[in-house]
Parts: C-alpha cells; sequence; structure tokens
C-alpha cells in the first residue's frame, strides 16, 4: 500500500498485522509437512493446525471439532448452507435481501438446484430485521434454517441474535450467521447465543486473505462440496492451507488479547468521524444505523451526502483516499447496492453513498486529511 494512502475500506478487507506475516513467512520456509502424512514433519505441521482450531474453539466456547478451516467466508457460508440442504432436510431457508451476496446467491441457487422455498423476512427503513414477521414465516413452516447475517458489511446493523436464537429455539429451526464482519472484533460466546453454524475469514481482522473456517454446532454432520481425501475429518477435501492457517490462530490470539482496547480507539475514530462530519456538511444522513455508535458495528460508517456524483469513488481515490461505495464484492457491478436498494426510498437511491471503515491502523490526523478532501469533492 502507497505509504501516502488513507485506507478506509476495513469492512472490505484489513492490512495484515506485522505479527501475522512474520508467523506466516517463518512457517512457509519451516512448516513444510503435509498434515496428512504420518512421519514426523507431517506430524509437526498437522499439531500446529490442530493448535490454531484448538485457539478458535477456545475463543468461541466450543470445542475444536465443531472448527473446519476453508479458503475463507464464502465458501464457508457455501459448505453450511448446502449442506443443510442436501444432508440435514431443510426445505425452506427464510434469509433477508440485504444479505452479502456469498449467502444471497447461494440461497437462491440452492432454490433452482432442490426446489427449496426461499423466504425473505421483512427489513425496516434501517436495515432491521422485523422479528414480528420472522416469528410469523417460523410459525407458518417447517424444516426450516434462518440465515441473518450477524453485521451487515455495507452498513454496519448488528441483528438481536439472543432474540434470533431463541425464536429458532421455539420453532425447532436452525440458525446460521455469516459472522465474517464479527469475529476479530466481538465477543461471541456460543453457548449464551447458541447459534448452529457461524463463518468467518482471517483478512478481516489483519490476518491473511484465502482462509477462514466454518463452525458446525456438535451432532451435525458434514457432506463435502470438495471430493477428495478425507482431509477435516471429511468434510473438506485438499491439503490444509497450513501457514494461513497459523496466521489466521495469531491474528485471533491478537485480535481478542487486546479487543477491548482496539474496540473503545476505533470506535472513538468513529465517533470522531461522524463529529466532523456533521459539523463541515449539511443534509447528510447515515444508512441503515451506522451513524448510531450503540446500534452498529464500531468499524462501519456509511454515509449518504446529498447530490448524486457517479466520480466520487474515483475522485477519492485520485486524491489518495481508499473508500466503497458498498461491499468490494460487488465493485464490479452496475446495480448499485443491493442493501441501499433495499432500505432506501426512490428518491435516496441515487444520492451518494460512501462506506467509510477503520482499523486500529488509522488516525484522527488521517480523518482530519478526508475531511478536507471531501470539502473539496463536494464543494467543487
Amino acid at each position: 500500500m502507497n505509504a501516502n494512502t488513507i485506507y478506509f475500506d476495513n469492512a472490505a478487507t484489513t492490512p495484515i498485522d506485522k505479527q501475522v506475516a512474520e508467523v506466516v513467512f517463518e512457517s512457509m520456509q519451516t512448516i513444510y509437512g503435509n498434515p496428512s502424512s504420518s512421519h514426523g514433519v507431517g506430524r509437526k505441521a498437522k499439531s500446529l493446525v490442530e493448535k490454531v482450531r484448538k485457539t478458535i474453539a477456545k475463543y468461541l466456547n466450543v470445542t475444536s471439532s465443531e472448527i473446519i478451516f476453508t479458503a475463507g467466508g464464502s465458501e464457508a457460508d457455501n459448505l453450511i448452507l448446502r449442506n443443510a440442504v442436501v444432508n440435514l432436510g431443510v426445505k425452506t431457508i427464510i434469509s433477508s435481501k440485504i444479505e452479502h451476496h456469498a449467502v444471497l446467491n447461494t440461497v437462491k441457487d440452492l432454490q433452482k438446484e432442490f426446489d427449496v422455498q426461499l423466504l425473505f423476512v421483512d427489513v425496516d427503513e434501517n436495515g432491521d430485521i422485523d422479528l414480528k414477521h420472522l416469528r410469523k414465516l417460523l410459525s407458518e413452516n417447517e424444516n426450516v434454517l434462518v440465515t441473518l447475517m450477524y453485521i451487515n458489511n455495507e452498513i454496519g446493523n448488528i441483528i438481536p441474535a439472543d432474540d434470533i436464537c431463541r425464536l429458532c429455539q421455539e420453532y425447532n429451526a436452525l440458525f446460521h450467521s455469516d459472522t465474517v464482519q464479527a469475529i476479530g472484533h466481538y465477543t461471541l460466546d456460543l453457548q449464551k447465543t447458541p447459534i448452529d453454524f457461524i463463518t468467518a475469514s482471517a483478512h478481516k481482522f489483519h490476518g491473511p486473505k484465502g482462509v477462514g473456517f466454518a463452525y458446525f454446532k456438535k451432532g451435525f454432520g458434514v457432506k463435502p462440496m470438495l471430493i477428495g481425501g478425507e482431509q477435516e475429518k471429511g468434510a473438506r477435501a485438499g491439503t490444509e492451507n497450513v501457514h494461513s492457517i497459523l496466521g489466521m490462530g495469531k491474528a485471533m490470539e491478537i485480535a481478542y488479547e487486546n479487543l477491548e482496547e482496539d474496540h473503545d480507539y476505533i470506535l472513538g475514530l468513529k465517533k470522531y468521524f461522524i463529529e466532523k462530519l456533521n459539523e463541515n456538511f449539511e443534509n447528510i444522513d447515515f444508512n441503515g444505523t451506522s451513524g448510531d455508535l450503540e446500534k452498529s458495528s464500531y468499524i462501519t460508517t456509511s454515509v449518504r451526502f446529498p447530490k448524486e456524483d457517479p466520480m466520487f469513488l474515483f475522485s477519492m481515490d485520485l486524491k489518495g483516499v481508499a473508500v466503497s461505495g458498498g461491499s468490494a464484492c460487488q465493485s464490479g457491478s452496475n446495480k448499485g447496492s443491493h442493501v441501499l436498494n433495499t432500505i432506501l426510498p426512490k428518491s435516496e437511491e441515487n444520492k451518494t453513498s460512501v462506506r467509510f471503515s477503520f482499523s486500529k491502523f488509522n488516525t484522527k490526523e488521517e480523518i482530519d486529511k478526508v475531511i478536507e478532501i471531501l470539502k473539496g469533492i463536494l464543494n467543487k
């Protein structure tokens, strides 16, 4: 990354932590055994991989046998959702129209392939889940899986996970949550909040790209999508990505050892940014609940400026500021943000919406510079 670049797109991906990079680099040089090999070199690799599995399980308060390593959050979502239909007898999936496309496109594909009934729970103008409507859908259907993301990647809304867990238990439904935006940033005790399946991706909390995990609550068998060897207890064929798994383990250790300190620091940045926006610009709005410090992710702020400017992101990039209009996964789409198109009235859809997302590596000085850059772009 250019030293002069201000990187405010941490919801898309985070810079790798230096300590994590060191672990990855060292392990690539020294931990070269195949974890499936029976000799000493292979057993060493296997032992380190299993140590990471135990580390992850400890932070989630689950058992290590419930953690399956994947190539990231999208694969983990696919593995869970397809397994629920193919292996667990799910006939109805309840989701929302503001899910990440790793979930949204997968459930639509399952609907076509297996004739699964796909229902969408209502969300309000803030992007919050309508729990009364969810209860109604659950009461009218059987063999149900509910899939709702823990934190929305575009607007930062946090679902009432405990309430949804209780509803799912009441109606004997399974509950999957894409927790990619939460793991490494929030404490999640899966004994107190008994979600059946979750997913994570290391690059969202300063780990390497191309590695993540799926959590399957004990008792739910896993039918693999990738057919081959018996790696990951038969749940995912293919030699484990050892150095990236070790990097993910280190990233989780750093994240949870410094969770409170990092939370307070980044929340302070978000608060300062919102204050500066309100001081310097008129008629701005915040998408979803992202302007509320208590109801949204402390990392993400989605701002809606009063005028339409198709060149806004390009202008910011030219000034050395990395931000996004929504999910990075949709940057090549000309359809705009499906999240904002769902929750905003038509009169607001064409206004310029920008997602600013922060990390422990950002500073208030960077925010001050961005405010000045915004003045130049918005007032031209």
